[in-house]
């Protein structure tokens, strides 16, 4: 994911960079993994694989030698040379290719034009293999460079040391088709590797976006709690000279620094978080719910489909603004996934205060329903998240057995 993307490449990766350096033998070619990632499939590929190269190699060593009475010590390397290149042929298809190649046109020239073909029948065979993994492992503009190379470098010698045209052109079809099939098919897995690279990137991207409109979200409401305080300070501090009477100079002009001061930040915080407001968020600026309107949530929760149950255990205690308002929306998000992705669930929420942190548990039992997923979302945990991470607490969600799901925060009160 953090290499450069190609649009030529996708995930056949550009091995070499045109024709000249598809013919260079001494290029240094990148591993290319043309077989499934998956064990179970990628065993038996290769078991096929060896048994071909095995039989090929075999028999264009025992035609030579029976068939064309080529001399073993010949036969043996040229042998080599034309079919076992296969068995690597999946990794790295152009060394591969280059290798047959190779054994392919030393063999015409050993052969002196004796004979209708200069090859066994299982030289073209593994050849016709190996031209399909270079169609499949390489760019276009390399794949047109292999066929060039095979039909001009191999073929062409062949037909001027007196094999028939006709069936050079054959073999210059069979050459071309092959590697026309391994890129088709190479094609479209690079558009698959492609549509899934696209589709974690846009994964990556909503999440990113699901944090910032969060954040944002969370700075709009605690601009409302800070400047609530903020407020109660600077009235404090305005009407401290006049609640105390005979109050020394000192102490009035410390009282008329302290309400300058929280008049200047609440007029810098206005200004900043303001600029995350947008013109129709009115709605943002009501009073900060909290713990208090559990009930309004359970009964909003019923209304959509659900059976929720709400539990206080501990001595309630008030609660910092923050937490208040992170444990309220945490309920809120997660009654709201129960609702999207559960339907007919039974839920409980537990509202738990401990000795030094809130507890909040939401458990669902699964869906009794068909879940809507036209209504989008997948990013609320991403939410929760944050605030729980802004107040120092931890956050576990995840499935429950035997089904269902468990969203569990510990928000600590930050006394």
């Amino acid at each position: 994911m953090n290499e450069p993307h190609r649009p030529d490449a996708g995930a056949r990766p550009r091995l070499l960079a045109g024709v000249a350096a598809a013919v260079v033998p001494g290029h240094d070619d990148p591993a290319v993994p043309l077989l499934p990632g998956r064990l179970v499939l990628r065993v038996p590929i290769l078991a096929v694989l060896l048994a071909m190269t095995i039989g090929f190699t075999a028999g264009s060593i025992a035609i030579s030698i029976a068939a064309y009475h080529v001399d073993a010590g010949a036969a043996w390397p040229l042998g080599v040379l034309m079919a076992t290149p296969l068995i690597f042929a999946a990794r790295w298809p152009l060394a591969a290719w280059r290798i047959a190649a190779i054994g392919l046109l030393a063999t015409v020239f050993v052969r002196h034009g004796t004979g209708f073909m200069p090859w066994p029948v299982t030289a073209i065979l593994a050849l016709v293999v190996i031209l399909f993994f270079a169609g499949i492992g390489c760019d276009r503009q390399t794949t047109v460079g292999v066929g060039a190379v095979t039909i001009v470098g191999v073929l062409l010698p062949a037909v001027l040391f007196g094999m028939p045209g006709w069936f050079g052109i054959i073999l210059a079809g069979i050459t071309a088709l092959a590697l026309t099939f391994g890129d088709a098919v190479g094609g479209r897995r690079s558009a698959e590797e492609e549509l899934r690279r696209r589709e974690e990137q846009h994964r990556q991207d909503l999440a990113r976006q699901a944090v910032l409109e969060e954040r944002a979200r969370i700075a709009r409401e605690l601009h409302d709690v800070v400047a609530h305080h903020m407020s109660v300070i600077a009235m404090q501090a305005e009407a401290a000279p006049f609640k105390i009477p005979d109050l020394p100079d000192a102490a009035r002009e410390t009282f008329g620094v302290v309400r300058d001061a929280a008049r200047e930040a609440l007029t810098e915080t206005r200004r900043v978080v303001g600029l995350l407001r947008s013109d129709d968020e009115g709605a943002e600026r009501a009073p900060s719910p909290g713990l208090d309107r559990l009930d309004e949530l359970a009964s909003a929760a019923r209304n959509s489909g659900l059976s929720v149950a709400t539990v206080v255990v501990g001595m309630p205690r008030q609660l910092d603004a923050g937490v208040d308002l992170s444990a309220f929306r945490i309920v809120q998000e997660s009654l709201s996934n129960a609702a999207r992705y559960a339907p007919g669930s039974r839920v409980h929420v537990e509202i738990k205060y401990g000795p030094e942190a809130l507890a909040v548990t939401v458990d669902d039992d699964g869906p009794r329903g068909v879940p809507d997923g036209s209504q989008g979302g997948g990013h609320g945990l991403v939410g929760m998240r944050e605030r729980v991470t802004m107040l120092g607490g931890t956050l576990s969600a995840g499935p429950r057995a035997p089904a269902g799901w468990s969203v569990a925060a510990e928000l600590p009160y930050g006394d």
